[in-house]
């Protein structure tokens, strides 16, 4: 397709853009702190639909499920308003097998920080989900249905939401919430291959964030999955907070995952070679 905009353009447009009135709206009507403590937990539980289920199941396959649950798992993904499973994958895929070179999706080493925060979403060249990248999981119909009608979980969240406390509930647990949650997913996209440090010597410019990481549960260790992106691990380190990481181990001791991979030590150990070889060049030059 070429030329003009499409319907999905001007529904995600419209989308995003209510989402924003609307949480001006719920700011400046007020809230009590249990309708704030719910907007709380509703973007945790969708956060780590994206980082935990989208993303290190979905994108990187780091660890393994049932049939049901996939499903299930899924269909909370796609209450975070962030389109479809197997798009949401996919995509992420493209952006890992090009990262920060022109065919990146979302690179701000080449677009921009609003492109890559916000722009490449809404435009009309990541519109569709790119199935070749995906053929993994796009071998099962009840995913292809999900990704399809991803309205379905919003739609859910929704409801639920309203259910519990009306429309307050619906302003604070859904669009409220919603409003922070894409922007920090988003972040990791514009920021994390801004500010931060560079443990590993990628072929990209991610960098490692604590902060990015908090309001992400993980994701900020954004260099140590550039790294190695097959780890269900973002934080290598004992104290690289990775809440993501936590809640599949517990969902590992319960026996609803298995097979969690975990960055090998010989991988992790890496970034002192790179810092032996930056000492050498260093010393080379001085020499000189």
């Amino acid at each position: 397709m070429t030329g003009g905009r499409s319907f999905g353009q001007y529904f995600n447009a419209l989308g995003i853009t209510l989402i924003h009135v609307g949480t001006a709206y719920a700011f400046v009507r007020g809230a009590s702190f249990g309708l704030v403590g719910m907007a709380v937990v509703f973007y945790f539980v969708r956060m780590f639909a994206v980082t935990g289920v989208y993303h290190r199941y979905f994108a990187h396959r780091t660890y393994k499920t049932s049939r049901a649950l996939q499903f299930a798992l899924a269909f909370l993904g796609t209450s975070a308003t962030q389109k479809g499973p197997l798009w949401w994958a996919a995509t992420h895929r493209v952006h890992h097998k090009h990262s920060d070179t022109p065919l990146d999706v979302h690179s701000p080493k080449h677009r921009g920080f609003w492109y890559s925060h916000l722009g490449w979403w809404l435009g009309r060249d990541h519109e569709a989900t790119p199935l070749k990248h995906i053929r993994d999981f796009s071998k099962y119909p009840e995913l292809r249905f999900l990704d399809r009608w991803h309205v379905l979980g919003v739609f859910a969240c929704m409801a639920v939401a309203t259910a519990m406390h009306g429309f307050d509930g619906f302003l604070w647990g859904y669009v409220v919430s919603t409003c922070f949650l894409l922007h920090g997913t988003f972040t990791i996209n514009s920021l994390a291959h801004v500010f931060g440090s560079r443990r590993y010597e990628t072929s990209d410019t991610s960098r490692n964030n604590l902060w990015l990481a908090l309001i992400t549960m993980g994701e900020g260790w954004h260099n140590n999955h550039h790294h190695h992106r097959h780890s269900a691990n973002q934080g290598f380190m004992w104290w690289e907070v990775d809440a993501t990481y936590y809640i599949l181990k517990g969902l590992e001791k319960v026996g609803l995952v298995w097979d969690v991979k975990k960055a090998p030590n010989e991988v992790v150990r890496d970034w002192h070679r790179d810092r032996d070889r930056e000492h050498d060049r260093i010393a080379v030059a001085v020499d000189r």
